[in-house]
């Protein structure tokens, strides 16, 4: 019978490994956000979430297959829905839902991240269906707060809410990544008025300028970026989105 000898000990790699756990998945999933956001998509690799997240490529490897499937978690912990207000409002709940999309759209690095995801969604088809259905996730607040309005009489019966959820978001993307123009102070009343045809009254509709700050209910991905509290997600029991 032939001796094996021992091998020598590997050195160790300074980098630290993925552990078990929550705190763990966050660190690597702020540092895909980090090279997203800094470098693109072009410059979104394994190798470079690995060096930021200070942890071996092989060991990412293990919880993700490819980059593709590390932008998808990344993205999918990114893109929370809003909390859904009920004032007992319409006119107030939009509000309040399209006020903080704007603070999404003006004061995070959210339009950088989304930019890049679409342009990878346009390239491949999981990341496309991924893309969609956040999408839906994210248009879902919406969704109740007018079918709410719907069940106490502020809104026809035969409302579309899909179409109108389109109109009253699409104007802002439009000027964010489009017009690339400024959101001005007074456009989420003014296109609420136009769309449901109601408004604010002005004791009630606040200046950009006071607005509470980026604080609990903001979406989970500040708090990956260490910039808040995750959002919870709220929805009344037996309402319905669509």
């Amino acid at each position: 019978m032939s001796s094996v000898k021992p091998s020598a000990p590997k050195p160790k790699d300074p980098r630290q490994p993925i552990s078990r756990g929550a705190g763990a998945r966050q660190r690597v999933l702020r540092a895909a956000l980090e090279v997203l956001d800094e470098h693109g998509l072009p410059g979104f690799t394994m190798e470079a979430v690995a060096r930021r997240a200070n942890a071996g490529k092989a060991t990412l490897y293990r919880h993700w297959d490819s980059a593709g499937a590390l932008l998808v978690d990344a993205m999918d912990a990114t893109f929370q829905p809003f909390p859904v207000p009920d004032t007992g409002r319409v006119e107030a709940d939009v509000a309040h839902l399209l006020g903080a999309f704007v603070r999404l759209l003006e004061e995070t690095p959210f339009p950088r991240l989304l930019a890049a995801f679409v342009d990878a969604a346009e390239r491949d088809p999981a990341l496309a269906a991924l893309h969609a259905d956040l999408t839906e996730r994210r248009r879902e607040p919406v969704l109740v707060v007018l079918e709410r309005a719907r069940a106490r009489g502020q809104l026809p019966d035969d409302l579309d809410a899909e179409l109108v959820t389109d109109l009253l978001t699409s104007p802002f993307f439009y000027r964010r990544f489009v017009a690339h123009r400024p959101i001005p102070d007074g456009m989420v009343d003014d296109v609420i008025a136009h769309v449901l045809g109601v408004r604010r009254s002005a004791t009630r509709s606040k200046r950009r300028d006071e607005r509470a700050p980026l604080m609990p209910g903001w979406p989970a991905w500040v708090q990956i970026l260490g910039r808040g509290s995750q959002c919870r997600s709220e929805r009344s029991p037996g309402s319905s989105a669509r």
